[in-house]
């Protein structure tokens, strides 16, 4: 495939400072002939000047309207906002975090304009691994407790509590729902600030070997509706960490189970990405993080990782370059049907969806990749 025009432009998610490709980056695209686009200002939340992007071989252009018409492959952090829409053009191509079993518009949106998309999230080893969403679950699971430490505080509205007490007194009590990779960072921030911490988690293998890593120093739980909601209600954090790979995520917490905790409690959503795991929850922002519902403060922010810009962004293009040389090689497609990994992560294609839980979500029409693939780089049937 001939070298591809490849736009970076600046995210404008709220507080969004993470940027796609670092200047290392683009002399590696520029190595392997592609021209790299990037626009004014992508990298300064994140420590890196336009200066560090021209020097390393790229074109910094002033407007976003610049990226998207000059590049054909298109690569972000978070997936396009509304703003970001009329800037596609029919038939470009997108690798970037997409979560959209929990956007219908942005599904219809991709389909109508026909970009071939591959999302983060989704890509997948063979033993069933994430790699481009774990650096993010490890952020996000920590600024979890991070930020419940913050709002349980009376200035932020909070019931008042340390969350690892003092000698003398009670320490909080978090209650993390869903014992992955998100969670699991959660425990050992939670445990770290000497909290009372209990993982639920509905795979008992997973369960043990977090025994194994906490060394009995959590309960762990195998749960049900009436021990989720008993857990619930004695805590005084309750943290969010469900996630069923690509689909939209379950409401396993019940308004009723919210108004059971004690004024004061926090709630925080890391799953609010794939719609939320809390009846409760409604996407929020870093400029305004939470709301009150039930007497219950709720941090519901959908880039938690983006308030630690550049700590994020090493983790995240760490993860995602390597996938990215492949795709900028190959183009989306092409990539998706030489490595099975990237083809776990083919979302849209040709106007096809071609993602099974994201249809299921939406009650759209499924496509198997393998019917919508061009001639000659088609694969097997999904199972």
């Amino acid at each position: 495939m001939a070298a591809l025009v490849i736009g970076v432009p600046k995210e404008i998610k709220d507080k969004e400072n993470r940027v796609s490709v670092l200047p290392d980056g683009v002399a590696e695209l520029s190595h392997y002939g592609h021209r790299v686009v990037v626009q004014a200002g992508a990298g300064a939340g994140c420590g890196f000047s336009d200066a560090e992007y021209e020097a390393a071989g790229a074109e910094v252009v002033d407007t976003p309207e610049a990226v998207f018409a000059a590049a054909d492959l298109i690569v972000k952090v978070k997936e396009p906002i509304p703003e970001e829409y009329e800037r596609f053009r029919p038939g470009q191509q997108l690798f970037t975090y997409l979560h959209l079993a929990a956007d219908r518009r942005l599904t219809e949106f991709l389909l109508e304009r026909r970009i071939d998309s591959i999302a983060y999230e989704t890509v997948q080893t063979a033993d069933g691994r994430l790699p481009l969403l774990t650096p993010m679950s490890e952020v996000a699971g920590r600024m979890s407790v991070q930020a419940a430490a913050h709002h349980l505080e009376s200035s932020a509205g909070g019931a008042g509590l340390l969350l690892g007490g003092v000698p003398g007194t009670p320490a909080a009590k978090v209650t993390i729902i869903g014992g992955g990779v998100s969670g699991t960072e959660a425990a050992k921030m939670a445990l770290g600030l000497r909290a009372i911490v209990r993982v639920l988690d509905t795979n008992p293998t997973r369960l043990s070997y977090l025994s194994d890593v906490f060394g009995g120093r959590l309960d762990l739980v195998v749960p049900n509706r009436a021990r989720t909601a008993a857990y619930v209600a004695d805590s005084d954090v309750v943290i969010g960490a469900v996630l069923v790979a690509g689909a939209k995520a379950p409401k396993v917490v019940t308004r009723e189970m919210i108004a059971s905790m004690r004024p004061g409690s926090v709630v925080v959503d890391i799953a609010i990405d794939q719609g939320g795991c809390f009846e409760t929850s409604r996407p929020t922002t870093h400029s305004e993080p939470t709301y009150v519902e039930e007497g219950v403060i709720h941090y519901c922010v959908v880039n938690i990782p983006g308030a630690v810009a550049r700590t994020s962004t090493l983790a995240l293009t760490s993860a995602t370059f390597p996938y990215l040389v492949q795709v900028a090689a190959k183009g989306v497609a092409g990539a998706a049907a030489a490595d099975p990994v990237l083809g776990k992560g083919l979302t849209t294609l040709g106007g096809q969806l071609v993602s099974r839980p994201v249809a299921q979500a939406h009650d759209l029409p499924f496509k198997d990749p393998a019917d919508v693939l061009p001639t000659g780089l088609r694969g097997s049937k999904e199972p």
